[in-house]
């Protein structure tokens, strides 16, 4: 995959698990299980903690868009499907996940009975 898809898979997902104010345990689990099944280099991840460090929410969220908009289409749904399941892996979706999803989708032109049709056959993240 690439390093776009990692940034905007990796930005995305920050802001998920941040979006009810708290990371859960199994929330940083799965993150570590996502960084690991998408073979993100420590590279990559120390770019992406120094975009964390360096932004507001809402410009690393448009770094997110941005880069995912730079992915194929397989690629925007691999991270739209990673981000949903990662939204039900606490045992509960925040409306604030839910709205994050939807808004990013919408962005991404990448339609949400497709996330949820391939999700489906996804195994979850913990």
């Amino acid at each position: 995959m690439s390093r776009q898809y990692q940034l905007s898979l990796l930005c995305l997902t920050h802001l998920l698990v941040s979006a009810d104010g708290f990371v859960d345990e199994n929330e940083g689990d799965a993150i570590r299980l996502i960084r690991q099944r998408e073979n993100i280099s420590d590279e990559v991840y120390k770019e992406f903690e120094q975009l964390v460090a360096d932004c507001k929410e809402r410009e690393l969220y448009q770094l997110g868009i941005d880069a995912i908009n730079k992915c194929t289409r397989e690629e925007k749904m691999r991270v739209f499907v990673i981000l949903y399941k990662l939204s039900e892996v606490d045992g509960r979706v925040h409306v604030g996940e839910i709205r994050l999803l939807l808004y990013s989708i919408k962005y991404a032109d990448i339609d949400f009975e497709q996330v949820v049709f391939h999700a489906r056959g996804v195994p979850s993240l913990l």
